[in-house]
């Protein structure tokens, strides 16, 4: 099951194409049920509206016999592609329902926001069981990273910048698997702009283009 080009955000199918083994078409899957979430987010005014409509996703996950949301293209992918199965799905729910909920997020939602989205779906694209320590703290400093560059509030974009300082240093020595490439990219793509005071591009800029193929090339 092939996705349209906007079920997939120009980011994730460019970090896809990065995916060795073919796993780049469930690394796209992936990616769009990611986006499929932020939406919820970006387009929910009422919390209990938003809750409804990330538990139809925990439903989708849940359902064994893959008859929930069949038709959906990003649902059909996720099954078409494995991607349903990997861990970390509902995780990233969580993460995402944190902006759903909380009308004002202090660092503890902050915290919890990183840990469920990003560290959900490094794990789910790593498709590791158990993930190392490293990997976690990784997909944490990208989903503040990337929050801070797409919301409107000042102060809780200079917050999540400031969490993501502070996770650094987790993930210095790390030694990526060359099956996690595009996980390597999103991190050093997120670290550089973390330690530099920048929250992540609005859209694919030619700018970020150069920047992750230089960093796919060279490694930073």
């Amino acid at each position: 099951m092939s996705l349209d080009e906007d079920a997939v955000l120009p980011f994730g199918a460019v970090l896809a194409a990065h995916a060795g083994g073919g796993q780049a078409a469930r690394h796209r899957a992936l990616w769009a049920f990611d986006a499929r979430l932020a939406k919820v987010a970006r387009t929910t005014s009422e919390a209990m509206i938003g809750q409804m409509r990330l538990a139809w996703w925990n439903d989708v996950i849940a359902d064994s016999a893959g008859i929930k949301g069949q038709g959906e293209p990003v649902v059909d992918a996720m099954r078409a592609t494995g991607a349903i199965g990997s861990p970390g799905l509902v995780a990233v729910i969580d993460g995402w329902e944190v902006l759903v909920v909380e009308p004002d997020i202090d660092v503890q939602g902050l915290r919890d926001y990183a840990t469920g989205r990003g560290g959900g779906l490094f794990r789910a694209l790593a498709d590791a069981a158990e993930m190392p320590h490293w990997l976690a703290a990784a997909g944490q400093v990208w989903a503040l990273w990337d929050l801070a560059g797409h919301v409107v509030d000042k102060a809780l974009a200079e917050a999540a910048l400031a969490l993501a300082s502070e996770l650094l240093p987790q993930v210095d020595g790390a030694r990526w698997p060359r099956g996690w490439k595009p996980l390597r990219i999103a991190f050093t793509l997120a670290r550089q702009d973390v330690l530099a005071g920048r929250g992540a591009p609005r859209g694919m800029p030619r700018a970020l283009a150069g920047r992750l193929l230089r960093i796919a090339l060279v490694g930073r």
